[in-house]
């Protein structure tokens, strides 16, 4: 299986939509972004609709141990993980997910020649490996009761 599996999932149950948020913005207006839409990260995309940087949970939480609550008025653009680890769409789920394990994100945009096409996160990757595992338990069951 691969990550593009997981995308056309998330567009066939969620619309699929990729939540962005400007650059400018302050991080007051990401954090009600983020509980509005029950979601663990944004994507900040730059010029061309290139990504540009990433905002998580644990961006927020850092800021704010930082500055206080001054932090609710920093931009996102100060705030952002601006090296983002990417992948594609044809990249294994199992290569996936080892990265975010190893790297210890739980968000990875999924890009193509630079400019983004979904964002996944490691409870969609999780709960395609759940799926895809049960499908081949119940392949081996069939086989057996057949056999």
């Amino acid at each position: 299986m691969n990550v593009k599996t997981i995308l056309a999932a998330k567009q066939r149950n969620l619309g699929g939509d990729t939540v962005s948020i400007e650059p400018t913005a302050d991080l007051a207006a990401a954090a009600k972004l983020l509980s509005a839409r029950r979601i663990g990260a944004v994507v900040i995309l730059g010029a061309g609709g290139r990504l540009a940087g990433i905002l998580s949970e644990r961006d927020i939480v850092r800021a704010l141990s930082e500055h206080g609550a001054a932090a609710l008025n920093l931009s996102v653009g100060q705030v952002m993980t601006r090296n983002v680890a990417t992948c594609t769409a044809d990249e294994a789920v199992a290569s996936i997910m080892e990265r975010m394990t190893a790297g210890k994100f739980r968000h990875m945009p999924v890009v193509a020649d630079g400019k983004l096409t979904g964002l996944i996160s490691i409870g969609d990757v999780v709960k395609h490996r759940v799926e895809e595992i049960e499908s081949e338990s119940e392949a081996m069951r069939d086989y057996i009761r057949t056999a």
